[in-house]
């Protein structure tokens, strides 16, 4: 049986949820974020899988389990 893969905008919110000081550079990828549905879709001229790709590459200093198993959630989408 295949996992249900979440919405991009809902990670986004879960994301805004628990990380309560986003890095400042990881702020406009997360905002990106609020508006895609999947690593597919488009914003702007980026991909969506892009756009999860710096997030990640901006998001070091969020830490916690919750962040853990998000992170670990988006490197899944993006394989």
């Amino acid at each position: 049986m295949s996992k249900t893969v979440r919405p991009l905008y809902e990670i986004a919110n879960d994301i805004k949820r628990n990380w309560v000081k986003v890095n400042y550079a990881a702020v406009p990828y997360l905002r990106a974020m609020e508006s895609l549905d999947s690593v597919d879709d488009k914003f702007m001229f980026d991909s969506g899988r892009g756009i999860v790709s710096y997030f990640l590459s901006n998001a070091s200093s969020w830490r916690g389990e919750v962040a853990k198993t998000i992170k670990k959630e988006l490197n899944a989408l993006i394989k």
